[in-house]
């Protein structure tokens, strides 16, 4: 069962994505913890570095944006040129320039900003100079990639491109030319105001917190929509009415004495999350160690004792800490390098049974993932797309005390 329950205070709002009961993914919108991803600005070039390849823009935020090369050349490969020029014959100081977050800042690092645009509709991805179709790769149906490759082709004009989105599978024509005239049209009032305005300003920003969820995670399966604010409410009602008319009847009120995230069990579930050792159902665990750039995940037996015999005590352990340690990563929203210390086996064909369990597991995130395999010492690496803050540097900060090795909590849930 999913279900999706929204709980409004005050000026912020919380989202929980929850999948049989369980806290898979969690969204907080305030004031000071707004999300910048998809918003477009218009920046001046600070500083050109030919050594590295890119360059930093000022969008007017706290810290200078980071536009590397790649995201100025062309988005089409084919429309590369063989050789790579250096960033300084494409740009200089002074220089004014649209770009688009794709990478929210974090830490010490500002925002990473491109040159290829992206709109994100129900159905598909407008980019109005990219020059290319693609697909979900979550569409595994030969024909149906075929046939809906063949519509992208007659929805794009000169050099625009389109990315079918997964919901995609098995819409008409209609519906999707509905969401590109829409798309296109947004497009055409980016530049207009891009022409007005000065730098550095933002000229786009994407939808609120609970529009865009809906719009992005809201399909057949979602089961329920659980609202505990009616303003809320009828938010979503009118966001699905637009893009999913049949699905307005799964939203309802909630009108309990506790709130929807008390109700359900969020708030217990994701204060649970944010410590770092994460019990198993069978009684192993997992402890999760962060860093900026690398996130180590140690899984042990516990109190798990097994029936039979070591190896199938240890599979089984790990096969549940690959499901957990997926759901941890969606929850946390953790990004960049991760290396896994699943407890040693004996046999090749449980290791390839321990990937398998991961790569399904990680099938449910929208965020992409790659599995890299197993190191020499044992360890499986794998990466997951960087896009924003980790979730518990919204609840923690470091400690000044000892020079950042421990974190203290500042807020916890309304």
């Amino acid at each position: 069962m999913k279900q999706i329950v929204v709980h409004g205070h005050r000026d912020e709002t919380t989202v929980a994505l929850l999948e049989d009961g369980k806290l898979t993914e969690f969204f907080v919108e305030r004031p000071n913890v707004r999300k910048l991803v998809g918003n477009i600005y218009k920046g001046r070039v600070v500083n050109v570095l030919p050594g590295m390849g890119a360059a930093f823009v000022d969008i007017g935020i706290e810290k200078n944006a980071f536009l590397y090369i790649d995201d100025l050349l062309p988005a089409h490969l084919e429309h590369q040129p063989k050789v790579k020029p250096s960033i300084d014959t494409l740009v200089r100081a002074g220089d004014e320039l649209l770009v688009q977050i794709v990478r929210e800042p974090v830490g010490t690092k500002g925002a990473r900003v491109t040159t290829h645009y992206a709109l994100t509709g129900r159905w598909l991805v407008y980019m109005p100079e990219a020059g290319y179709i693609a697909l979900s790769k979550k569409i595994d149906d030969e024909e149906e990639r075929k046939r809906l490759r063949a519509l992208g082709e007659r929805l794009c004009r000169d050099k625009e491109g389109v990315i079918l989105r997964t919901v995609a599978n098995g819409e008409g024509y209609e519906a999707l030319a509905g969401d590109m005239d829409m798309l296109r049209e947004r497009w055409r009032r980016i530049e207009e105001k891009a022409k007005r305005a000065q730098a550095p300003s933002e000229v786009y920003a994407d939808v609120e917190l609970l529009p865009r969820l809906i719009r992005d995670i809201v399909t057949e399966q979602m089961d329920e929509i659980v609202v505990d604010q009616p303003a809320l409410m009828e938010e979503a009602k009118r966001m699905l009415r637009s893009i999913a008319p049949q699905l307005t009847e799964r939203v309802r009120l909630h009108d309990g004495k506790k709130s929807a995230i008390e109700a359900y069990g969020v708030k217990e579930q994701l204060e649970a999350a944010l410590q770092p050792k994460q019990w198993l159902a069978s009684g192993g665990y997992v402890v999760i160690d962060q860093t900026e750039a690398l996130t180590v995940v140690d899984v042990n037996t516990g109190k798990y004792t097994g029936s039979t015999n070591l190896e199938e005590t240890v599979l089984t352990t790990n096969v549940e800490a690959a499901e957990e340690i997926a759901r941890q990563l969606r929850l946390r929203d953790i990004g960049g390098i991760i290396v896994i210390d699943f407890i040693d086996m004996e046999l090749e064909e449980n290791r390839r049974r321990i990937i398998d369990a991961l790569e399904t597991a990680v099938q449910k995130d929208r965020t992409k993932a790659h599995i890299v395999g197993w190191t020499k010492l044992g360890l499986l690496e794998m990466t997951r797309k960087k896009v924003r803050e980790q979730k518990d540097m919204m609840f923690f900060v470091p400690c000044k005390a000892c020079g950042g090795r421990g974190k203290i909590r500042t807020s916890t849930l309304t």
